[in-house]
């Protein structure tokens, strides 16, 4: 038995974490993956990761690393730093599967074996093990360690779907188990898991919705994959009818929508196949991923669903939730009254607003030496706090006093707030307003939707994010949706958020992109242009300022906090739209 310690690569150690709940005790438990790519290392990562939700319900006790990804190594390191929520905790090493079984065996009730020949059916023994704390086998593993673990069958799927129900056995095993577990009420009715089946990814090893399958047996989620396009056949499924897993889809976020009875919100985590639903190498799809993105949170939002959208390769979800939390706070600058003729530019850091950017892309650009050179406001959906409480903490007890933060895509989890029905526009409300206040967020810089904000969703806004509302318009379906005018909505600054500079390639490039965007100002008079910049170093984007200065000696330029860059916006544009 050992005690964790050790320096914490790149970042400064934690400080102390605010006691919001009883700080864990004991020792825990560490399994590092092989991190082979073989279907055995599939399977094995299957196993491990039920286990680790089983044990993990109630407590922290399993962490798992892997020889095949840092982030679990580094997150692991860091807070075990002096000060860390997992410092001094003595750990005790399983080494070997047979070993992990042997461990937490007492708490399996049994296995449920998924169908190598149907794919999908991977997602339903997911969601039947959460709901029977159960261990997921292919046949090849059953073969292997069924009579040697002495497990009994929950549940044998081999052979059980065929597609004669719908004409096509992956629909066929969702739709059996919508009717079996999720109307019945078996799961969760906060979680959905949108987790990529077996199809490709058992065959390539890509363990990235492996790993996160604690996550959904921890929470008894009901897990899927299925396109969210009506128009096409799925790569996975070219001979289904066009339209069935769209209507297999509805049918789930129907279900999860009666469970809730209009009385809570669901974050639907996990992402859709590229390779199955939309156009990428090795799929020829009339759909791209961008658009597929959209559709997805187009079709899920009116059932009071939210998206965490990328969760892939996300380790310890089950583990770190548990992490002490208390409501954080961020500092605040002083507040000037009145705009000069300037040209004001505050910069969004952007697209933090889901597991994986936050888990595995912020370390390096929130490390950048130069961070707190420039003030900038990090984009950070207050919804994760629910998966990764002690890394958003981090983040807080880290930030220097030109770092800010608010919600991203689009609030307290991606969703379009223009298609929340009216009825359940309170429920939008009070959910957002929970995760704001525990992050204390006023402002909403990157709200995503296909038009410009109603009168109603502005009022809701208004209630959680009274300093600001950006948003970014995007009329896929040609409806004739557009952008809002700059307003002052009772009090609420509206505004478009630019996303010309998007995608950093080049100092040169975001100082051009900048450049065209603000144009050629039109008199003496102060400007406001809020960009949004994602997964870039700090140092990046005060050299692009920097570069932007040069070039345009016409402009005074100065780079605004979110609160005065709000605010000044706000008192220029005076009149009160609301």
């Amino acid at each position: 038995m050992a005690a964790l310690s050790g320096a914490a690569i790149g970042w400064a150690g934690p400080r102390a974490f605010a006691r919001g709940k009883q700080q864990p005790a004991g020792p825990f438990y560490l399994y590092r993956l092989t991190g082979g790519k073989t279907a055995e290392a599939y399977d094995e990562t299957v196993v491990a990761a039920c286990i680790q939700g089983i044990v993990n319900r109630a407590s922290p006790e399993l962490y798992i690393t892997s020889a095949g990804d840092p982030w679990p190594d580094y997150w692991l390191k860091l807070f075990a730093e002096a000060g860390g929520w997992m410092h001094g905790r003595p750990t005790k090493q399983i080494e070997g599967l047979e070993a992990l079984m042997a461990w937490g065996k007492r708490r399996v009730n049994g296995a449920v074996i998924w169908d190598e020949e149907v794919p999908a059916s991977l997602n339903v023994a997911t969601t039947i093990a959460g709901v029977a704390d159960a261990v997921v086998f292919s046949g090849t593993f059953a073969k292997k360690y069924l009579s040697r673990w002495k497990l009994p069958v929950l549940e044998d799927l081999r052979g059980r779907f065929t597609g004669k129900e719908t004409g096509s056995a992956k629909n066929d095993a969702y739709r059996w188990a919508i009717r079996r577990y999720l109307a019945a009420g078996r799961c969760a009715k906060h979680w959905l898991s949108l987790y990529e089946d077996a199809y490709a990814a058992r065959a390539k090893a890509d363990m990235s919705y492996v790993v996160t399958r604690d996550w959904a047996v921890t929470h008894r989620s009901f897990v899927f994959d299925l396109s969210p396009w009506g128009d096409e056949r799925p790569g996975d499924d070219p001979a289904q009818v066009p339209g069935t897993d769209l209507a297999t889809y509805q049918q789930i976020l129907a279900a999860q929508l009666k469970q809730t009875a209009g009385q809570e919100m669901t974050e639907l985590s996990g992402f859709f196949a590229f390779s199955k639903y939309s156009h990428v190498p090795g799929h020829n799809s009339i759909h791209e991923p961008v658009p597929t993105e959209w559709e997805t949170v187009r079709l899920i939002t009116p059932y009071n669903c939210y998206q965490n959208t990328v969760a892939g390769s996300c380790f310890n979800q089950s583990f770190q939730c548990h992490a002490p939390f208390a409501p954080l706070k961020q500092h605040r600058p002083a507040i000037r009254q009145k705009p000069a003729q300037k040209t004001y530019i505050c910069i969004l850091m952007a697209d933090y607003d889901s597991a994986t950017p936050l888990y595995s892309f912020m370390p390096k650009h929130w490390d950048d030496k130069r961070r707190g050179e420039i003030p900038l406001i990090w984009g950070i959906n207050p919804n994760l706090v629910e998966t990764y409480p002690d890394i958003i903490t981090h983040l807080y007890q880290t930030a220097s006093p030109n770092d800010y933060f608010g919600a991203d895509a689009s609030a307290a989890g991606y969703m379009n707030p223009d298609r929340i029905a009216p009825q359940y526009m309170k429920l939008f409300i009070r959910h957002n307003l929970k995760f704001y206040r525990q992050l204390d967020m006023t402002i909403s810089p990157m709200v995503l939707d296909w038009d410009q904000p109603t009168p109603e969703v502005k009022d809701a806004f208004n209630v959680f994010s009274p300093d600001g509302f950006a948003t970014i318009v995007m009329d896929l379906h040609d409806e004739g949706g557009r952008g809002p005018d700059p307003q002052v909505w009772k009090g609420m600054p509206v505004m478009n958020l630019n996303n010309s500079t998007c995608n950093f390639s080049s100092i040169a490039q975001t100082a051009g992109a900048m450049s065209a965007a603000i144009g050629t100002p039109s008199g003496k008079r102060a400007s406001f242009h809020f960009f949004r910049i994602v997964w870039t170093d700090p140092g990046q984007v005060a050299d692009s300022i920097n570069r932007l200065r040069e070039e345009r000696r016409d402009l005074d330029i100065e780079v605004s906090d979110p609160y005065n860059f709000f605010n000044l916006f706000k008192q220029f544009y005076g009149n009160d739209a609301g």
